[in-house]
């Protein structure tokens, strides 16, 4: 039997109206599940690693968050405040703006400053592209490469958060994509892991999302994905046992 689903989940604990209760009650619920981690608000970290101390589940949070624009040395300095804090995963945006721009040379070099300051507590860093806000396959694969190059653990294909203003005047996301998760797994090594994030409200989107290669996903809906899971293995049990 493979490892549970929940090993592979992250979960996502972001939204701005959580209040101090919910968030602790949260890593409760992750400890039960035995998820791989909670990504916590940056500010609830030293909670966080408190309360989850000797679970197995990790704390990640997030850098720059949700967009990206904060100048390199803000998200320098968050990353080794939240790492200080007890993170040992961190989730960075990065500069969407400079990405639409075209400075690749800023790109890199803020996503290297986090990774080094992560690498210093030997902390990982899952870079996220949000790629909703992303033109073309070829602004996504150039990021695979930096990525790459600047030693980030993981590449993340987006905050949950990424909205677009659609026609109507709406606001929408498709958030991981089977297309995105393919196209950043065939463009980086082995040693580069993927994240996927965003619309991934299932066991059935999960597994799928397993099938591609990806070894983390975000999810608010974690409970109901393992409940999923489990209801399936009961059910085959039960399937093998009537055979």
């Amino acid at each position: 039997m493979s490892e549970s689903i929940a090993r592979l989940i992250d979960h996502s604990l972001l939204h701005p109206t959580m209040t101090d209760e919910q968030l602790a009650a949260e890593c409760e619920v992750a400890r039960r599940l035995g998820v791989a981690s909670v990504c916590i608000k940056p500010y609830a970290v030293h909670m966080a690693a408190q309360l989850l101390r000797g679970s197995g589940v990790a704390v990640g949070t997030v850098i720059g968050f949700p967009h990206g624009s904060s100048a390199t040395d803000v998200k320098a300095f968050e990353a080794d405040r939240a790492c200080a804090d007890g993170a040992t995963e961190l989730d960075m945006v990065v500069n969407v703006g400079k990405v639409l721009s075209g400075d690749w040379e800023y790109v890199e070099a803020d996503i290297t400053a986090v990774v080094a300051v992560a690498r210093r507590y030997g902390a990982a860093t899952k870079v996220i592209f949000e790629n909703d806000f992303l033109p073309d396959d070829a602004t996504k694969i150039e990021l695979c490469r930096i990525c790459e190059r600047s030693g980030a653990e993981y590449v993340k294909t987006s905050t949950g958060y990424g909205f677009v203003k659609q026609p109507g005047g709406g606001y929408a996301y498709r958030g991981a994509t089977e297309h995105d998760v393919k196209l950043m797994r065939a463009n980086t090594g082995p040693a580069v892991k993927i994240k996927a994030a965003g619309g991934v409200r299932t066991y059935a989107d999960a597994v799928k999302m397993r099938e591609l290669g990806v070894t983390r996903i975000g999810a608010t809906a974690s409970e109901a994905i393992v409940a999923e899971e489990r209801a399936a293995q009961q059910a085959q049990q039960t399937q093998q046992a009537a055979q």
